[in-house]
């Protein structure tokens, strides 16, 4: 009897989704025109993002890391929010010899405990918040120098350009999440947060 052939050929090995659950340790949000943020009580979000913070709106210009468009191309808004664990950042801050790495630094809008490796969650999970908020993972959020020059501008090191350039080398997939809005309302610090992994899969040809 011939054996049933594979849908896939080569054979392509899928993962089952599976849920994971954590907990909301830290809000922050940037209200000036600055990317740095500071801590809040809770995050009041819209489709368009956090009220009032500098990454709020449905579209976006595009920059360094979208070098197929131009720069400043009006774009969708994937990176509403920033996401970071605290276990990544005490990573991060040890590779940079610090004592410690605030998420405000480098701009981060929730502190999520209880996740491990945080920034490794794929593309499309779904993040559903106990107060009835859905967060939809956009990607790993890209380490780079702008951000590696405010942790050097709060460490005041004589070596700021070094620890500028030595944020995006060691931070390579710690530095957490971005995410956009899939239903709105408000987070509280707290918070209970189930996240929904979909199924996943190795691409080739």
């Amino acid at each position: 009897m011939n054996a049933q052939p594979s849908l896939f050929e080569p054979e392509i090995k899928i993962i089952p989704s599976r849920k994971v659950a954590g907990r909301v340790t830290g809000l922050f949000q940037a209200p000036h025109r600055d990317f740095e943020t500071v801590a809040v009580e809770n995050l009041q979000l819209g489709f368009d993002g956090i009220a009032g913070d500098f990454h709020q709106g449905i579209t976006r210009k595009s920059g360094g890391r979208e070098p197929w468009y131009p720069r400043g191309t009006e774009i969708c808004n994937e990176r509403q929010l920033t996401i970071v664990a605290p276990d990544e950042l005490a990573k991060i801050a040890a590779l940079m010899q610090l004592d410690e790495l605030h998420p405000e630094w480098i701009g981060a809008n929730m502190l999520l405990e209880g996740i491990g490796n945080l920034s490794m969650l794929p593309s499309g999970s779904l993040m559903f918040f106990e107060g009835g908020v859905t967060l939809k993972i956009d990607g790993q959020n890209a380490p780079c120098k702008l951000a590696g020059g405010r942790i050097a501008k709060h460490c005041a090191t004589e070596d700021q350009a070094g620890m500028a350039l030595r944020f995006p080398k060691v931070a390579r997939r710690l530095r957490g999440l971005t995410a956009w809005v899939e239903k709105p309302g408000e987070i509280r610090v707290g918070e209970a947060v189930t996240i929904r992994v979909p199924e996943q899969w190795i691409y080739s040809v």
